[in-house]
């Protein structure tokens, strides 16, 4: 396919998320099985297209004065891949599968685009409805902090040190030229193509013998900040897939156990290939079946409890950028009740003197910060950790003048961080 002929799928994407208000991957899954003919290399540049639409939905429909599909696509290009209203033009010629030639409503549109004068919600393509949370934690920062979210994010991986190092897998991966991380003293930084895609890690030989993980750095530094030692006793409360398990585990030096479960069994299948191919013999996977508790064994016993706790995904904007728009008032308020839910379930798990781990991928105070205040008040044989204490964790203090530090915790944003909007806050029960 031609570039003019991907944007037009890419707008009739577009146009079909807005009329049936679903998740992009299923939209771009459903235009694929509909046009057979397209390419893996076709598909992906669509889908790269899309997501940066998404990324600037509201700035692209205000600079063009529409948000209509089409609309939205122009401004897109404009704002976030940078092209002159020139380049755009030459792309909507409507010629064989391109878009109709630009009106001069838009050519003089793209000539005026300036966010100048648009409201923050707007400069910063997040919901309206979410501008006050935002406001009170960023203040004058709250702008340039949702821009960075628009973003593309980078492409890391976590060395596995129980079977390498970073420098070593570095040499081994000389072909994707790595970088290290900055701030995570495990991680590479492989670099993505124009059109926002990575090379094909899983097929690597040394992803399949297990000498890495894909993991943000902000997730490894999440992990890291948890400080686990070796012969520790440690539960994962919400493993899901299992990637901070691994981490522990690597952490721990295969000392100690660590206990992994999660309320939805579906979501721990894929830790079991994941362990056997890291070399991790000391996690445990306890899978929840019927109404049984799979940890009641272990009440009031644990050293630490990792709580990565369910939440809305605002610090992860970046890859997940339709999941701003369809986020609603009444799903924040279901994730903040789980969150209070899985940290009472926490407390009971921790032995006095015992630590529990409370993560989010958010950059909503209401699902960190308030969290913990809530936590805190029903809990108070538990204290908040200071922060210096979290950040003389394992190779954390590169975070310090980094993360943004909080009433009780610290929280990562690409801005500052680089990183997904990992919020971390360490609990204490007393001995």
């Amino acid at each position: 396919m031609i570039p003019s002929a991907r944007i037009s799928a890419a707008i009739e994407v577009l146009a079909d998320i807005a009329a049936r208000r679903r998740p992009v991957s299923d939209a771009l899954k459903d235009w694929g099985l509909s046009h057979r003919f397209a390419g893996s290399k076709d598909r992906a540049a669509i889908a790269s297209l899309v997501y940066d639409a998404l990324r600037r939905r509201s700035s692209a429909a205000w600079v063009m004065g529409d948000d209509s599909a089409r609309a939205v696509m122009i401004g897109a290009l404009a704002l976030q891949r940078g092209l002159t209203p020139s380049a755009i033009a030459s792309l909507f010629s409507g010629e064989r599968f391109a878009p109709e030639p630009l009106t001069e409503p838009e050519r003089a549109a793209l000539e005026n685009a300036s966010l100048a004068d648009a409201p923050a919600h707007v400069a910063g393509d997040f919901p309206e409805w979410l501008e006050e949370q935002f406001a009170a934690f960023f203040g004058e920062a709250l702008v340039p902090e949702m821009q960075a979210l628009c973003a593309r994010a980078p492409l890391d991986i976590r060395a596995n040190t129980h079977k390498t190092t970073r420098a070593a897998l570095q040499d081994r991966l000389a072909h994707l030229s790595p970088i290290e991380t900055p701030l995570a003293p495990h991680g590479l930084r492989v670099p993505i193509g124009e059109d926002g895609r990575g090379p094909s890690l899983q097929s690597e030989p040394e992803f399949i013998k297990g000498l890495f993980e894909i993991q943000d750095e902000g997730s490894q530094l999440a992990a890291l900040l948890c400080a686990a030692k070796p012969g520790e006793q440690v539960i994962d409360l919400c493993a899901g897939a299992g990637g901070k398990t691994l981490a522990l585990a690597a952490m721990m030096e295969n000392q100690g156990q660590i206990f992994a479960t999660d309320t939805d069994k579906r979501r721990l299948a894929p830790i079991h290939d994941r362990l056997a191919r890291s070399g991790a013999h000391n996690v445990q996977v306890r899978t929840p079946r019927g109404a049984d508790d799979p940890l009641a064994d272990l009440a009031g016993k644990a050293d630490c409890v990792l709580v990565d706790a369910p939440c809305t995904g605002s610090g992860t904007w970046r890859r997940n950028p339709d999941a701003k728009w369809r986020l609603r008032p009444g799903s924040l308020a279901v994730r903040e009740a789980e969150q209070a839910q899985v940290l009472d379930r926490a407390a009971g798990l921790a032995r006095p003197g015992g630590r529990v781990f409370y993560i989010t991928c958010s950059i909503l105070p209401a699902e960190n910060d308030d969290a913990v205040s809530g936590f805190l008040a029903r809990h108070p044989e538990f204290t908040a950790t200071p922060v210096a204490a979290l950040l003389a964790a394992h190779g954390c203090g590169a975070l310090e003048g980094k993360a943004r530090t909080t009433a009780h915790g610290l929280q990562m944003t690409p801005l500052f961080t680089g990183t997904d909007g990992f919020y971390v806050a360490g609990l204490t029960r007393a001995a």
